[in-house]
């Protein structure tokens, strides 16, 4: 099986019993949402808030970890977008609500929309950190469709390679959306204790229990997971619209980016005790 976030498997469109006043309705009021988003985006994630203006509701589940080791500053992180290899088959990703409750198109044809988000995050994430010094760059598969998971090809054995040769391996994921999402956050790999850098990305999207959902394939082989936020709205929208698009991406890039920095910043003895979880985060 190829590399699963975990996300409960969604179902196809369903626009079709929706009537088309009630989803011409639902698409005017996701296009006012995002009138306000872009100048929301512009600010920082909020800390210990259950709630973000760009992202969305925060993971709520109690976070039974605190990151506290340390890296080295030229630490080497891989940056992966999550369902790479997994198109087609079982653990694809979602669709989204615009696609599955409002019949909108995919943004692009033979992918999921999660996947086609975590591409745009994942690409950002990596050309922004360069431009930072930052020792990170990414990995995508030569296919979309591998089925087994332990191929060389796939997120999770390069992303495994990666991290046990000493490297943090990261996977950009966008999660459900309604009921079958939990919200924004990390999930930290499971091999080691989790570090200063998922302690700081957890600062600023949330934070998972560490076995959640017993264990995801990526966290056993030792990768963090990141959900960046439901893909609906709030996040979907400002995504979706042309006009906030390139700023929602581009702030979620600098969010993620600066987390890293700020996770690989050797602490001082003024700032070494572990920093605490955030009240969304407990």
């Amino acid at each position: 099986m190829a590399s699963v976030a975990g996300q409960a498997h969604q179902p196809a469109s369903a626009s079709a019993s929706l009537p088309g006043l009630r989803r011409s309705v639902l698409l005017f009021g996701l296009l006012l949402a995002t009138l306000g988003l872009a100048a929301a985006a512009q600010a920082p994630a909020p800390r210990g808030s259950g709630s973000d203006p760009l992202t969305g509701v925060r993971s709520r589940l109690a976070r039974d970890w605190v990151g506290t080791s340390e890296g080295p500053r030229d630490l080497a992180i891989l940056v992966m977008a999550g369902h790479a290899d997994s198109q087609g088959i079982a653990g694809a990703g979602t669709s989204g609500a615009a696609v599955d409750l409002l019949g909108a198109r995919p943004m692009q044809p033979g992918i999921r929309d999660e996947l086609y988000w975590n591409l745009q995050v994942a690409r950002r994430v990596v050309t922004l950190g360069q431009q930072r010094g930052l020792n990170i760059r990414f990995y995508e598969p030569p296919v979309r469709t591998i089925v087994s998971g332990d191929d060389p090809r796939t997120n999770w054995s390069i992303g495994k390679a990666h991290a046990a040769a000493g490297g943090y391996a990261l996977e950009i994921h966008f999660d459900a959306y309604g009921p079958d999402g939990v919200g924004s956050g990390v999930i930290p790999a499971i091999h080691k204790p989790p570090s200063r850098l998922d302690e700081s990305l957890a600062q600023a999207f949330g934070g998972y229990p560490r076995g959640f959902r017993g264990g995801l394939g990526g966290p056993r082989r030792g990768i963090t997971l990141l959900e960046i936020g439901k893909l609906e709205a709030p996040l979907e929208p400002a995504l979706r619209n042309p006009a906030s698009r390139e700023q929602a991406l581009n702030t979620i890039a600098e969010r993620v980016v600066s987390a890293l920095e700020l996770g690989l910043t050797p602490s001082t003895p003024s700032v070494h005790s572990p920093v605490g979880l955030a009240a969304g985060d407990q």
